[in-house]
């Protein structure tokens, strides 16, 4: 990911190359009779916690999600995730904070 597509407080902590490496999640989705259970907190803690685990290996900022929809967008923002200035319909949460979750 670019340098110049982050909120400017984030492009400021995020290195000299002008690139960042991040992780991308594909579309995470509940079926619509399974919804309301937890399932999509739960896939997505889940996928986080790998991105995190694969940090050992490959570096990465962040975990980046391009949304489908304002509904994908209001989940994931209850996460903790934040939009880009660019298009409100791609977030990432830095590694710091998944590691803050995870470690605490």
């Amino acid at each position: 990911m670019k340098i110049e597509q982050l909120p400017s407080e984030f492009a400021k902590k995020s290195g000299k190359y002008g690139y960042v490496g991040v992780t991308l999640l594909g579309r995470l989705a509940v079926d619509e009779r399974y919804r309301g259970q937890g399932l999509g907190a739960f896939t997505l803690m889940s996928a986080l916690e790998k991105s995190l685990g694969a940090t050992r290996d490959v570096a990465s900022w962040a975990v980046f999600v391009d949304t489908i929809d304002d509904a994908a967008v209001d989940f994931y923002r209850k996460y903790g995730f934040i939009e880009l200035p660019e298009n409100k319909r791609k977030l990432f949460l830095p590694m710091k904070t998944i590691v803050k979750l995870f470690r605490g």
